[in-house]
């Protein structure tokens, strides 16, 4: 039987936290008692900005670029804030991209870049981290987030499901192959929520209005970073390999959303 690991440092890495569910995540993180390494690919101010509420939050908070299309840096990027932070206890890869192009109109490049930063830049910095969480052997947690897009496809968005799906798969190989070392991996699936990335950054969800969704309006970024913010918790110590929707019901809505549908709309991105 594995050994129980109670002891991981509070210490976390947090890929994409210039912005929305990043940001929240580390914040949350902060308010818990962990020191954050705060990332960023193309809003330096927007890191900055984080790292300064974790620090007003009584943290410690390096900032550094990380371009997860540049597969060789990627090492060295999650090595450097490990060693100024003095060790991992929690990964959250939360870096992504996506596209809007219909499969036919799909060049190769632009379906690399998508899949390098979803999904092999999620594979380098969760390779890194466990491999620091097993040789200090205090165990730890990996949280992936993924998207409703890990299990349900979306037109116009071919890499970007493909990289999630296969994100999500990846999460469950971590929590049967790391739990052994008392790493756990579990992924977060987050549906429409109000961030940069869905053109909302300024927006109130709790003003939105989306029928589609039962509780009728998207996300609040703060709702993901609630449940990251569990599971990198002690509590969630025999949660492991799950995949958590945050999406207000989105998933349930397959057959009843389709059956409403007035025109073809949908056909497009």
């Amino acid at each position: 039987m594995p050994p129980r690991y109670e002891n991981f440092p509070r210490i976390a890495i947090v890929t994409g936290s210039d912005s929305g569910i990043g940001e929240a995540c580390a914040v949350a993180l902060a308010h818990d008692g962990y020191d954050v390494g705060v990332t960023w690919n193309t809003d330096k101010a927007g890191a900055e900005d984080t790292a300064k509420k974790v620090r007003d939050a009584g943290r410690r908070a390096p900032v550094a670029h990380l371009d997860l299309s540049e597969a060789s840096t990627v090492p060295g990027v999650v090595d450097g804030l490990m060693d100024e932070l003095g060790g991992i206890g929690v990964l959250v890869n939360n870096s992504g991209t996506g596209t809007s192009t219909p499969f036919l109109d799909l060049d190769f490049e632009q379906w690399r870049d998508i899949l390098a930063i979803n999904l092999d830049g999620a594979f380098l910095c969760a390779q890194r981290a466990a491999r620091r969480m097993v040789g200090a052997g205090l165990g730890g947690r990996i949280i992936n987030i993924t998207s409703v897009h890990e299990r349900a496809p979306r037109v116009g968005s071919a890499p970007y499901c493909a990289a999630k799906g296969g994100l999500g798969m990846l999460t469950q190989v971590l929590a049967l192959e790391l739990a052994e070392h008392g790493i756990t991996a579990n992924s977060i699936a987050p549906g429409e929520i109000a961030t940069p990335m869905t053109g909302q950054e300024n927006e109130d969800p709790h003003q939105a209005d989306r029928p589609g969704i039962p509780v009728g309006r998207p996300g609040d970024a703060r709702e993901i970073a609630a449940v990251a913010a569990f599971l990198a918790s002690p509590a969630s110590a025999y949660v492991n390999g799950a995949s958590w929707a945050v999406d207000g019901g989105m998933l349930l809505m397959g057959p009843q959303a389709g059956s409403h549908l007035q025109g073809n709309d949908w056909r497009r991105p």
